[in-house]
């Protein structure tokens, strides 16, 4: 399984980011529940920012092209490792786990989120 922290993630989006497709932006697949999204959020830029919380995956998974890079982040890191290899087994090619969740995106991309 591939793993970015939140600092990496410019660098991962211009890697994934398709010159021939521009407004095919990658993915940030947000696996919290609803509380914690209401609790603190990111901002998308350069990426498309999708909510389907862990539960939901098993029947949401065909709203996400397989072959499109999907960044997986939950609230530390574990819920979102563990859909990022539920995706690898269907075959999704371009996927990686947000190590260290939200909690690290503050504190690495953007201390405005907040700490919960």
């Amino acid at each position: 399984m591939n793993s970015i922290r939140p600092a990496q993630l410019q660098n991962w989006l211009q890697q994934a980011s398709d010159p021939a497709r521009p407004e095919a932006l990658p993915v940030v697949l947000d696996v919290r529940e609803p509380w914690e999204l209401q609790t603190a959020s990111v901002k998308p830029e350069g990426f498309e920012l999708r909510h389907m919380p862990m539960r939901s995956i098993p029947a949401r998974y065909p709203e996400l092209d397989r072959h499109h890079p999907v960044a997986c982040l939950c609230h530390h890191g574990a819920r979102s490792a563990q859909v990022v290899q539920y995706l690898e087994s269907l075959g999704f090619t371009q996927v990686v786990n947000i190590d260290g969740g939200i909690h690290a995106w503050s504190q690495e991309r953007d201390p405005g989120v907040p700490v919960y």
